[in-house]
């Protein structure tokens, strides 16, 4: 993964191309199981090489050793195309796979990010839905003071735009 880190910190997408071509491994991981394709949204990489690596058959369904999907990392990140890419793929987005039952809804809450938290609710996204400490979407968007998400999330509750 050494090298992997490194063309990626750089942001080096001649690099990457040649590391692939000579045969790397595009589904590496690291010791916590954290895949190549999340070192990339993690280190910002430009989208042309999101797409290289995909493309070249990064696995947009990994999970790591604590359950956080790839889906998880972009919502973190805020990289749109994979979170697009996923939601019309066969994801399930009401089956957490985080070992804490945290689902992808309570992250883009979390995050702020109210564009996925949207696109979650047009996918029908269970609002009610607990994670294992008994928390719900409302419970995040009020603890992290997201006012205009929980108020979405309201309306949604009461079928109100």
């Amino acid at each position: 993964m050494d090298q992997w880190i490194s063309l990626l910190k750089a942001n080096d997408y001649l690099g990457i191309k040649k590391y692939l071509s000579n045969g790397a491994n595009v589904n590496a991981q690291e010791d916590n199981g954290e895949s190549v394709i999340c070192f990339a949204m993690r280190y910002r990489c430009d989208d042309e090489i999101i797409e290289l690596l995909i493309e070249n058959g990064a696995n947009l369904t990994h999970v790591d050793n604590e359950g956080v999907s790839v889906f998880d990392v972009a919502v973190t990140y805020n990289h749109l195309p994979i979170i697009e890419q996923l939601l019309e793929s066969e994801f399930d987005i009401n089956t957490p796979t985080r070992k804490s039952g945290f689902t992808p809804l309570m992250g883009a809450v979390c995050y702020g990010r109210i564009e996925v938290v949207r696109r979650l609710l047009g996918k029908k996204a269970n609002l009610s839905a607990r994670d294992n400490h008994g928390f719900t979407v409302f419970d995040y968007a009020r603890k992290m003071n997201k006012k205009s998400i929980l108020a979405l999330l309201e309306a949604e509750l009461h079928g109100t735009d």
